[in-house]
């Protein structure tokens, strides 16, 4: 049968239900450029507005999954494990995770994103360390996990090459908290790379990409249900993301963050999140000691050995890793005030977020350079007691023009409060097979 885009386009902005040959033609078409950006724009909106039904789900994750290469390790007798995260704000939890898990003996074909939105992605604070490459091809992803039971890619054009371009839409069309998007995209991704098991972590409060409980349970309980269907053994966490994790955010000053908790010496809830993802892990892989084996290679120092080991394979200069001090930080700087005296009841991520999108952490168009430079650091979170004139936050920004039109906004992230509230739980609860 033949098809049209806008014909497609029309029946899903009607409530309509796409059949999978539509699905199958409408994505081939994307991928090989017929389907131009503004015609997948409207899809995407209308994928958002109305939602699809579980078949076209499934289609639409089995297009994008068989655009490009499918990755086959069976020659790798280990387990092969994988996390993802749906994104967050100061989210850099596979950075210091997936070289620990590695340490441990496990696998992990990563393939990763760039940011949505407000959320940050692992790509872009990757490439902050000079020299790193994740664009690469399959045969060099293959010898880079057989050499160092770790690859961190990116999609590339034989990797998912649909999703790379969807994704890259999605960022900038206002359509990123689509759950059919979103659990497509993701496990797309992760079943490409021939996976035993998957961990997601899927974010849920003001600086996710899906903001209610209700919607982020929905979403974790389809993407372990996708990965089952596939013979993925899938395991998600949803956690909180109504304050920015850790004390960093940006890109460079994220890599700082992550080799601190490889050394050791990182905040405690991006430590404590990174433990627990470990331990599941381990548990995937069928590995034992746990959280014990874990504290061993961030203590022996073999964590971070195998992440200098990676960043090298990747082209990354290892001398910021042992200095983070020459990793990039933007030339000006500001503080932000505490306008009272009391205690922390909010940190809002959305906000802070959004704020270090504008500043040059994310993108705003499609064609947007990331300036790695660009961060905020966080001086005070929810439970802690601050005085008149305490800082709460410090800036790195480029832009005069920039940081003008974003301070105000910025210093609406925080209430002070005479009274504290309890500080919010990182973990709310654990998604299988056994309870969806």
């Amino acid at each position: 049968m033949a098809y049209t885009a806008i014909d497609l386009i029309e029946i899903k902005r009607d409530g309509g239900a796409l059949s999978a040959d539509a699905i199958e033609w409408l994505i081939a078409a994307y991928t090989d450029g017929s389907v131009p950006d503004y015609q997948m724009s409207a899809m995407a909106m209308a994928i958002l507005l109305n939602g699809m039904n579980n078949e076209e789900l499934a289609a639409l994750t089995e297009a994008m999954l068989n655009s490009g290469e499918v990755m086959d390790f069976s020659n790798i007798a280990a387990a092969k494990i994988d996390k993802h995260s749906t994104g967050g704000v100061g989210d850099k939890i596979s950075i210091p995770l997936v070289p620990m898990v590695a340490a441990c003996g496990i696998y992990v074909p990563m393939i990763s994103g760039r940011g949505l939105g407000h959320t940050g992605g692992t790509l872009d604070k990757l490439e902050s360390i000079p020299g790193f490459r994740t664009d690469m091809n399959a045969d060099r992803f293959r010898a880079l996990l057989v050499a160092h039971r770790l690859v961190l890619a990116g999609q590339s054009e034989t990797m998912v090459p649909a999703d790379r371009k969807l994704y890259a839409l999605r960022d900038v069309t206002g359509t990123v908290p689509s759950i059919p998007l979103i659990s497509s995209s993701i496990m797309s991704k992760k079943l490409a790379e021939g996976l035993d098991g998957l961990l997601l972590d899927v974010k849920t409060g003001s600086g996710a990409s899906i903001r209610e409980l209700d919607r982020s349970r929905e979403l974790a309980r389809t993407m372990v249900g996708i990965g089952a269907s596939h013979g993925v053994n899938t395991v998600a966490f949803i956690t909180s993301m109504d304050q920015p994790l850790g004390n960093e955010v940006g890109n460079a000053n994220e890599i700082k963050e992550s080799i601190d908790v490889l050394r050791g010496d990182g905040p405690q809830d991006v430590t404590e999140l990174t433990m627990v993802f470990g331990e599941t892990m381990l548990e995937l892989g069928g590995v034992d000691g746990g959280r014990e084996r874990l504290e061993d290679v961030i203590e022996s120092g073999a964590a971070l050995e195998k992440f200098v080991e990676v960043a090298v394979a990747h082209g990354g200069d290892p001398s910021v890793i042992d200095d983070p001090s020459l990793l990039a930080v933007a030339p000006h700087e500001a503080m932000v005030a505490a306008p009272g005296s009391g205690y922390v009841t909010q940190c809002d991520a959305l906000t802070i977020g959004v704020v270090a999108t504008h500043l040059g952490a994310g993108r705003e168009r499609k064609e947007d350079t990331i300036d790695p430079g660009v961060g905020i650091t966080l001086k005070a979170k929810i439970g802690d007691i601050v005085q008149r004139g305490d800082p709460l936050a410090i800036v790195h920004y480029s832009d005069e023009e920039r940081w003008d039109a974003q301070r105000e906004s910025l210093a609406t992230a925080w209430t002070i409060s005479d009274q504290p509230i309890p500080t919010p739980d990182l973990i709310i609860e654990r998604v299988d097979v056994t309870t969806t």
